[in-house]
């Protein structure tokens, strides 16, 4: 809490960039590259801003096709999701069930909180935001949904 509490001081009184170890930049300086295999096949990710596999804030995108989905899942800490561009939809939940997801679209926010069973799905190419503080783990509901584990 306390290190919240001192990013937000520095932030409001302008002495200091939150994250002081990263390069401002530009969305077509972002280097794009796969997603790691605990996410399904055929999205790009990209850390903006610290180091999501250590403890402490992290910045990352996630680009994903339209029809992309993530089963069920939760992480040990709480995920904060922006939708930069693009069609996302997130529900709470045990099972996937496009019936009871909600609609993002550019500019849209959402919480999952830590332990919390969640999944996800695009209808277009969209790009997502997402940041939270290390180390990022995803925790699949259904160990057989885990892409990595195939």
């Amino acid at each position: 809490m306390l290190k919240l509490a001192s990013a937000l001081a520095l932030l409001l009184v302008g002495t200091a960039p939150l994250f002081a170890d990263d390069m401002p930049m530009n969305a077509k300086d972002i280097k794009w590259g796969p997603a790691p295999a605990v996410i399904p096949a055929g999205a790009e990710m990209a850390v903006v801003a610290g180091d999501p596999s250590k403890d402490g804030a992290f910045v990352l995108r996630l680009k994903t096709p339209a029809g992309y989905k993530i089963a069920a899942h939760n992480h040990p800490t709480t995920e904060y999701v922006t939708v930069l561009s693009g069609n996302f939809h997130i529900g709470m939940g045990d099972k996937l069930d496009e019936a009871k997801g909600v609609e993002l679209t550019a500019g849209g926010f959402g919480v999952a909180p830590a332990g919390m069973n969640h999944f996800a799905w695009t209808t277009s190419d969209t790009i997502i935001q997402v940041q939270g503080e290390g180390p990022f783990k995803i925790t699949y509901v259904n160990p057989a949904d885990d892409p990595s584990k195939k």
